[in-house]
This record gives C-alpha cells, sequence and structure tokens, in this order.
C-alpha cells in the first residue's frame, strides 16, 4: 500500500481551495523580525474586527438558527466580545432554536477550552450522534476521538457505522450559506476596503465568507485511513472500509473525497476498481486546483466574486460548490489526458 502519502498529495491540493478568499487575522509584531506591522495595515485589520464587531451586533437579536449561526462564526475570533454577543452565547442559541440544524451542533463542537483538553464540546457531540446518526462524518469525527483516547473497540463500532450510513456532510455548505447570507446585513466601510481593490464591498465579504467557513471541525480522516489500511487480513473490516469508501466517494468534502477514493485504490481487490479510483482522484485533484486558480481571479474580478457569493447562498455542499462554479465558467470537471498533478514533496 502506498499508504497516507496518496492521500497527503491530495490533501495539499485542497489546502489551496480558500487561501485566496480567507480573510486575514489581525496584524501582530513579527517576533523573528523584531518589529510591528506597518500603521496602515494595522489599522486596517483593526477596522475589519470591528466591522464584524458590527455585523455580529445586528444578527445577535434573531430568533433563527441560520443568522444566528453566521453571527457565531463571525464572533468566533474576536476577543473580548459582550457576553450575549460572543461565540458561546450565539451558538448556544443557535442550538436552542426551533429550527436548529445539526450543522450548529457541528460549529458548536469548537465551543471549548482547548488548554483545559476539554475539546471538542461533548454535549455537541452528544447531540450530533442523536441528530444525525445516518451522517458519517460524525462517527469518523467519533472515530478520531475514540482513536485519540485509546478505544480500539469503540473505534472500530465507529468505523462500522460510518460505513452503514447513508451520506457525508460536515456542514461546510451550510457554514457557507449562514455567512454569505448574512454578511451583507451592512456595507463594509471605507476604511476595511483597499481603494486599489476592483472589487470593492464584493471582496470583502467574500473575504469574510470563504475565510471564517473554512475553519470547520475536522473529522478523524487521517485515523480512518490508518484504520483502513492496517486492516491487513480482517476481510469484515476491509469489506466496511470499501462500504464506507463508496459513501465518501459522494462526500461533501473535497478531502473527504479524496479520502473515499484512496481507500477504493489501496483496497479494492479489483484491478479495475483500483484504476477508475487513481483516475477520479486525480481529476479530484484538477478540479480542487482550478477553483483555488478561480478564487484567486475573484480577488481582481467583481462578478467572478459576486457569482461565488451567490453559490454560497446557494446552499449545498463544499464539493457542489466547486463543481458548479467549474461549470459555470466553462472549466472541465475531468482532467486533460496529458495533465499529472505535481508530485508531493
Amino acid at each position: 500500500m502506498r499508504g497516507w502519502r496518496c492521500l497527503a498529495l491530495a490533501l495539499a491540493s485542497v489546502l489551496t481551495i480558500t487561501p485566496a478568499l480567507a480573510a486575514k487575522s489581525p496584524a501582530k509584531p513579527d517576533a523573528k523580525a523584531g518589529h510591528a506591522s506597518k500603521p496602515a495595515d494595522t489599522a486596517q485589520n483593526q477596522a475589519l474586527l470591528a466591522f464584524q464587531r458590527d455585523l455580529v451586533s445586528v444578527l445577535a437579536p434573531r430568533a433563527n438558527a441560520l443568522p444566528l449561526l453566521g453571527a457565531a462564526l463571525l464572533a468566533r475570533p474576536l476577543q473580548n466580545q459582550p457576553k450575549y454577543n460572543d461565540f458561546h452565547s450565539l451558538i448556544e442559541r443557535a442550538a436552542q432554536t426551533d429550527d436548529a440544524i445539526p450543522a450548529v451542533n457541528w460549529t458548536r463542537l469548537s465551543d471549548c477550552d482547548a488548554k483545559a483538553d476539554a475539546c471538542p464540546n461533548t454535549e455537541a457531540m452528544a447531540k450530533l450522534v442523536e441528530q444525525a446518526p445516518d451522517n458519517a462524518a460524525v462517527w469518523l469525527l467519533k472515530l478520531g476521538l475514540d482513536g485519540r483516547d485509546g478505544k480500539k473497540d469503540a473505534t472500530r463500532e465507529d468505523l462500522a457505522k460510518a460505513a452503514a450510513a447513508k451520506l457525508y456532510d460536515d456542514y461546510t455548505g451550510i457554514s457557507l450559506k449562514a455567512l454569505a447570507t448574512n454578511v451583507s446585513v451592512l456595507p463594509p466601510p471605507p476604511s476595511i476596503i483597499n481603494p486599489l481593490s476592483p472589487t470593492g464591498a464584493t471582496g470583502v465579504q467574500v473575504m469574510l465568507v470563504f475565510g471564517l467557513a473554512s475553519t470547520q471541525p475536522q473529522p478523524g480522516l487521517q485515523a480512518t485511513a490508518r484504520l483502513c489500511e492496517n486492516a491487513g487480513d480482517d476481510q469484515a473490516l476491509k469489506d466496511d472500509c470499501l462500504k464506507l469508501a463508496g459513501i465518501l466517494d459522494w462526500s461533501s468534502s473535497p478531502l473527504a473525497r479524496s479520502l473515499g477514493l484512496h481507500l477504493r485504490e489501496v483496497l479494492a481487490s479489483d484491478p479495475a476498481q483500483q484504476e477508475a479510483a487513481k483516475s477520479a482522484r486525480r481529476n479530484l485533484i484538477w478540479q480542487v486546483q482550478n477553483f483555488a486558480q478561480l478564487s484567486a481571479r475573484a480577488q481582481g474580478d467583481t462578478a467572478l466574486a459576486q457569482h461565488l457569493l451567490a453559490l454560497a447562498r446557494s446552499g449545498g455542499t463544499e464539493m457542489s460548490l466547486v463543481l458548479a462554479a467549474l461549470r459555470d465558467y466553462n472549466i472541465p470537471v475531468d482532467a486533460p489526458a496529458d495533465w499529472q498533478p505535481q508530485k508531493a514533496g
């Protein structure tokens, strides 16, 4: 088996989806260089954080799950928020609404104290198991936790439940929708818009939406890969891993889909299935890399930036957004016959 290296290559590609659109963190002193960021950059970052606070303040009085989820995602990186407008209060309120959805508890997983080794949020984890037992992402998240805690029997049971699930959704698409639908409730002030930027306010909105949605909790994909690769002569484990691979082939996440194709490539006994998985993984890397290039263009193309926001508002999943964007801009979803991804390391 080629092991984790196959998936690591796809991981490197998947990580290129959001950087061009990701929100930058506030400027901090450069410890190595021994000097602080430029005053203009610091002022712009502070203005951006102030704008996020204003957005949170406008959304916080809402009584429905989606705007409260958007407010919570906007508030999560903010420090010294008022008690009733901070991430904890907002995501708790979202979880208690009549229209609360599993995506809220997925985000709520990160409402915990990492320093006290209390992550993820155990109450949110228990609620997810109750709300979304047919979602393989929930069981793979639990698999990663049980593997971390050395619970081998529980880990094997988690894998079996993931293999028996109906779908895989890490809810990034819902987070994108919650942000994209609500980030326009206030216009960005001139202080955070680069006067040289051709995308203006739309560019700020795209930066916030795709940057903040990219910080979703991640299931135990690496732990799953290790467990399946070490199946040895355990045919029942191999069978469950291949069943899981079939679910991941249609997953919400490019990275999860990459794992499914990887498992099929290294565990399937039929050489034709192995080759088909290898070809599909090559196409996936092509799709992700081309979406990354498309998203980079959005920094200087208002129409493209607006289109990406519209796709995010439409719902769906991260994977469906990628494919829709490629098709809308006439980029083939299958790689050319002579194209090969750049080899890792």
